[in-house]
């Protein structure tokens, strides 16, 4: 086995100091997707139609835009913790890891920018997107 004691064999092989942070910003995430998904089902069901006039004044306030954005945010950001866990525990290769964190950076910030423009732009513009 050699020589030393139990705690100096494996000095070396545990946390790699960050996984701390991700996990409870996962779990903030988590809270957040809830309690922002609540107020959207909410909000929606407090709706007199949902005809998309009425869905569309709806999503041209403020103070429906500004929570639909940190959804978004949220959502996404959730999707890419939990996402990036699955590839650095099953995705062993280093290339193949690089390239599919790569990927998946590449397409949370795409999804959440083209989410967060068509609510901004139909907030500010009152078109439909």
């Amino acid at each position: 086995m050699g020589n030393g004691t139990n705690l100096g064999r494996v000095r070396g092989l545990g946390s790699a100091k960050h996984g701390g942070k991700h996990w409870i910003d996962q779990r903030l995430t988590a809270v957040g997707n809830l309690l922002l998904t609540s107020w959207l089902v909410l909000s929606l069901l407090l709706l007199p139609n949902f005809e998309h006039e009425t869905v569309a004044a709806w999503l041209a306030q403020p103070s429906v835009a500004v929570p639909m954005i940190l959804m978004l945010v949220s959502i996404f950001w959730h999707v890419r913790l939990g996402l990036q866990v699955l590839i650095e525990d099953y995705v062993h290769d280093d290339g193949n890891k690089f390239a599919a964190l790569t990927l998946l950076n590449f397409y949370v910030i795409g999804a959440a920018a083209f989410g967060i423009f068509m609510v901004a732009k139909h907030a500010f513009t009152g078109v439909p997107a």
